[in-house]
């Protein structure tokens, strides 16, 4: 991976306009991500996430505007980008045959690393897949599946990650898991952009949220500064009720955490989905 010196904010774009024939995909998209956050780009289907993503990791030229990831232009010098970063894409892409180190061990062979046995064994300790490093992947649940797919692309340590929508299609134990997984990568100094359509996961992952609605930037802000622009809430007592993810969680956690020998115990309340907008 590159060892460029970087010089202000490791993602940044300013301007970036995509369009196919008629439809206006992006419209002038601006936003900076400081280093070692989690910077969440929210939105619906069709807002956009996507094609801010593919053209920050080069998979995409934009129709106007700039970009910069970790000190590269992403047009000008795609190729130290490229070295710069890791996109997990919104299905897992993992080879079921293999074993989960097996797919660590090949992905460091790949990137003609000089011990990648060390290293998958090394990420499979840091994701809490050491009991089923000798199981196919075929065998793994969804949860288990996503934390090797992103384990799999720590490899060569790449200051920046891109989280295209992580949780998409998961359980809520799955999606809890992957929850923490992310928090472990900004504690660790891991620069992430993650694009979903989950209100809560927004909420409780990102230092920084941006809706992202039509091809555009509506806010852009830590939490406590979006509710900022709404007035206060009316504040009144009524009784709590158990949320179904609590109620779920608490009769199968344990189960889970045992047949796995991964589990992450209960969490936070289950992630809704933002609202669509049609048109």
């Amino acid at each position: 991976m590159s060892t460029h010196a970087v010089t202000g904010p490791p993602i940044s774009a300013k301007g970036l306009e995509k369009s196919y024939k008629d439809l206006h995909v992006l419209r002038g998209v601006d936003f900076e991500v400081e280093r070692g956050s989690v910077f969440a780009l929210l939105g619906s289907n069709g807002a956009g996430k996507t094609t801010v993503v593919k053209i920050l990791a080069t998979l995409l030229k934009a129709d106007a505007g700039t970009a910069r990831v970790n000190g590269f232009d992403v047009a000008a010098q795609a190729g130290d980008v490229r070295e710069s970063i890791s996109l997990t894409g919104q299905f897992a892409a993992v080879d079921e045959i293999l074993t989960g180190r097996e797919n660590l061990v090949l992905v460091g062979r790949l990137r003609h690393l000089p011990s990648p046995g060390a290293v998958a064994d090394d990420l499979l300790a840091r994701f809490s897949l050491t009991g089923a490093a000798g199981r196919r992947v075929a065998t793994y649940s969804g949860g288990m599946r996503r934390r090797l797919d992103i384990a799999m692309s720590l490899i060569g340590d790449p200051p920046v990650i891109f989280l295209d929508e992580p949780t998409t299609g998961l359980d809520p134990q799955a999606r809890i898991e992957v929850w923490e997984t992310v928090r472990g990568l900004a504690s660790n100094g891991t620069t992430v952009l993650l694009t979903t359509q989950y209100l809560e996961e927004a909420e409780q992952l990102a230092e920084r949220i941006a809706i992202l609605h039509r091809g555009r930037i509506l806010v852009n802000g830590t939490l406590a500064e979006l509710k900022k622009q709404f007035p206060p809430a009316r504040v009144e007592y009524v009784e709590k009720q158990p949320a179904l993810e609590e109620i779920f969680l608490s009769l199968t956690g344990d189960d889970d955490k045992h047949a796995a020998g991964t589990g992450t115990g209960t969490g936070p309340s289950a992630a809704a989905p933002a609202r669509k907008e049609h048109g």
